[in-house]
């Protein structure tokens, strides 16, 4: 991994079979207990409506994140959509193992606070599952800044999650350092 450049993703990127779609189909459903299964025709929705959608390399680690008015069906954009009138969605982000520990998923963060400050937005959410547990994720979560301000049992009783917020103000990048999309 010597590519380290943010790059966008946009829905031209991922008509269904092409490498990208492919790429980022195979890292994300290596999550799905944590993130949850993609079909190639909801990651070209989910990409479109996308407030952000950034990768690292071809595919060693992307996000995606909706802001709320974003067509889109989850129990959790959904409980933050029910509470908060406006916010960021992180809907994933997932790093490829080869390349965890390299600060990754902290420069995607990066860019989505400083995007998300420059829309105005003074809030990101998400959420982590409790069950099953996912402690690099809460503890990564809690290192960022973010707080639980809920939670929930989903998926028929196989899930349950907990809900974190971060509040954005003027010095929103400095825990996820450069938002440069070169």
């Amino acid at each position: 991994m010597n590519d380290i450049a943010l790059r966008p993703i946009s829905a031209a990127d991922v008509p269904p079979a092409s490498p990208l779609a492919n790429a980022l189909l195979a890292l994300n459903n290596e999550h799905a207990l944590e993130l949850s299964w993609l079909t190639p025709e909801r990651l070209k929705h989910l990409v479109d409506k996308a407030f952000l959608a950034r990768r690292i390399g071809h595919v060693d680690a992307f996000l995606l994140a909706l802001d709320q008015h974003a067509d889109y069906d989850s129990p959790n954009f959904l409980w933050f959509r029910a509470r908060y009138p406006r916010f960021i969605y992180v809907d994933r982000i997932v790093v490829v193992a080869s390349a965890r520990g390299r600060g990754l998923a902290r420069r995607l963060y990066g860019a989505l606070f400083v995007e998300a400050a420059r829309a105005g937005h003074s809030r990101v959410v998400c959420e982590v599952n409790s069950t099953p547990p996912n402690p690099e994720s809460d503890a990564f979560h809690a290192a960022l800044g973010f707080v639980e301000v809920g939670a929930a049992t989903i998926h028929d009783g196989s899930k349950t999650v907990r809900y974190l917020l971060r509040k954005l103000d003027d010095q929103a990048a400095v825990a996820g350092g450069s938002a440069s999309t070169e």
